[in-house]
């Protein structure tokens, strides 16, 4: 196996890992913090999961790292994906409109543009959930009692 292969392969197994591992925490944690809300109660701040559930800062600050960090290993598996199939894709795409190379290069392109897209998109929504917390409704607090 040479050595461009065996990094792919590493890459494609720690991608994997680290899905597997999100999934896990999202599970445990009964949500992910990138559509979760901070609510401010005075100098207190809250910090509550898209289902609700309240959690540490600490939990909300790694649930909402660990969520941005998807997009990034999802891509990096995508494009080691795509290159231990270069060869293949090369050899088949000869005397089509497209050669093998260009596709490869635009494939490489579109996935390395959403990828950062949504990396951008997910760091700017999480940075603005912790800028904004939600002030706590009194009037509902006291009706809910």
């Amino acid at each position: 196996m040479d050595r461009r292969t065996r990094i792919c392969l590493w890459i494609i197994a720690l991608g994997l890992a680290n899905f597997l591992a999100y999934c896990v925490i999202y599970v445990w944690l009964y949500g992910e913090a990138i559509n979760g809300y901070l609510e401010t109660d005075g100098p207190v701040t809250k910090y509550f999961l898209q289902s609700g559930v309240e959690v540490s800062r600490a939990a909300f600050l790694y649930s909402g790292i660990h969520s941005i960090s998807i997009w990034p290993t999802v891509g990096a598996v995508m494009l080691a994906m795509l290159t231990l199939a270069k060869d293949r894709i090369i050899s088949t795409m000869r005397s089509t409109v497209v050669r093998g190379r260009t596709m490869i290069t635009i494939l490489a392109t579109v996935i390395t543009l959403i990828v950062v897209m949504m990396t951008i998109w997910f760091s700017l929504q999480f940075a603005d959930r912790l800028n904004k917390p939600r002030p706590v409704d009194r009037q509902a607090v006291s009706v809910g009692k």
